[in-house]
């Protein structure tokens, strides 16, 4: 008899299923604004990296997400659609000093402070009691993973990697597509998918790992495409908030280039 209730109640267990979840999609998320969210930094792993102490299988070289805490090996790469950039020149305070957030953020159009460079390669604000600029490009993407899921991200190149950014710019630009027409057009930023891989690089101040970036081929998908074009018009109309988290000397490599 035991057995025979034991059987019952078994069956009687119910089975979750995607339906369940679909019939309440976006409950409790789809109200969240970019206030409430922290977009994702994309970057590439160097050998003093703090992550490298906190991640088993990542090494120097490794593309790192900031929010998933995923690591992709930098061979693999990943591939992304560039959707937006802009230009920002981030002012920060002292090493070993302040909140880590930045002292002041400078767009295109505002009055960049006077800076003058350091033994150590920075830009340091004239007058500035210690304070430095760091010019950094910024990309927002989409990253595309193996079965087609999107997030959104941001990728920004300073430093060593500035001039891979203006290649990467330069190469957008010079995209040609036709009509229906025949009729040569540049395509929109959010057309392209880009591989993004790393590679070793050096300078007189030492070696680290960097960006290495190629097209991959045109977007197909027309859904990828309508979110691409979406997260493009969001950052031009201000709706993404970034919230910038400065890296330690150690991370980072400074080129010979000054402003």
């Amino acid at each position: 008899m035991a057995k025979a209730v034991a059987t019952r109640k078994s069956a009687e267990v119910a089975v979750m299923d995607e339906n369940m979840f679909a019939a309440d999609a976006g409950v409790g998320v789809s109200d969240l604004s970019s206030e409430d969210l922290a977009i994702p930094f994309i970057k590439v792993l160097q050998k003093m990296s703090d992550e490298l102490d906190e991640l088993d299988d990542a090494k120097a070289g490794d593309i790192y997400n900031t929010v998933t805490k995923d690591v992709v090996k930098g061979k693999d790469g990943v591939r992304v659609i560039n959707c937006a950039y802009n230009l920002q020149y981030i002012e920060w305070e002292p090493r070993g000093t302040g909140t880590g957030a930045p002292h002041a953020i400078y767009g295109a159009g505002d009055q960049i402070p006077a800076t003058e460079r350091g033994d150590d390669n920075k830009d340091y604000v004239v007058g500035g009691s210690g304070r430095y600029l760091e010019r950094t490009a910024q990309h927002y993407v989409l990253v595309l993973d193996e079965d087609g899921v999107t997030q959104q991200a941001l990728l920004p190149m300073k430093s060593t990697q500035f001039k891979k950014s203006k290649q990467w710019n330069s190469a957008m630009r010079s995209l040609k597509m036709k009509d229906s027409n025949g009729n040569m057009f540049v395509p929109p930023r959010f057309s392209h998918i880009w591989k993004l891989e790393t590679v070793s690089e050096e300078n007189k101040n030492g070696s680290w790992h960097g960006w290495q970036v190629s097209k991959d081929s045109v977007v197909q998908d027309p859904g990828v495409y309508a979110e691409a074009k979406l997260f493009s018009e969001s950052i031009g109309q201000g709706k993404v908030s970034v919230k910038h988290v400065r890296e330690e000397d150690k991370n980072t490599l400074d080129a010979d280039t000054p402003f």
